[in-house]
């Protein structure tokens, strides 16, 4: 598989966890917002964007206390987009895990609170 987001490597451990999933969030988003629209190859490529946020999130030493989570929702996702849906998840449960992401890194910016 290549490499998506080259430029993005160096910064990414800069990020902190919150902003790190929030990015996520937005891949697996685009990833379901396509496959509504009808377009499996850009959804497939946004799948795989978030794919390898996750594997630079799983990475980033900082994040060692949190692998379990970050691991879990790897396979979760893959089982979900590309496996059997054996754990019967759906579009609306991952937009509002990861919407929590997104609320908190944001407020976080504009230093609102966390």
């Amino acid at each position: 598989m290549n490499l998506f987001h080259k430029n993005l490597i160096s910064r990414w451990k800069k990020y902190s966890l919150l902003e790190q999933m929030a990015n996520i969030g937005a891949e697996v988003g685009r990833t379901i917002n396509w496959r509504k629209k009808g377009n499996q190859e850009i959804s497939k490529n946004a799948f795989y964007r978030a794919l390898e946020l996750i594997d630079f999130t799983i990475d980033d030493p900082k994040n060692k206390s949190s692998l379990k989570e970050i691991l879990r929702v790897r396979e979760l996702l893959v089982d979900y987009f590309m496996g059997d849906n054996i754990y019967k998840s759906f579009d609306q449960s991952w937009e509002k895990y990861f919407y929590h992401f997104a609320l908190a890194a944001r407020n976080r910016a504009v230093g609102n609170g966390f």
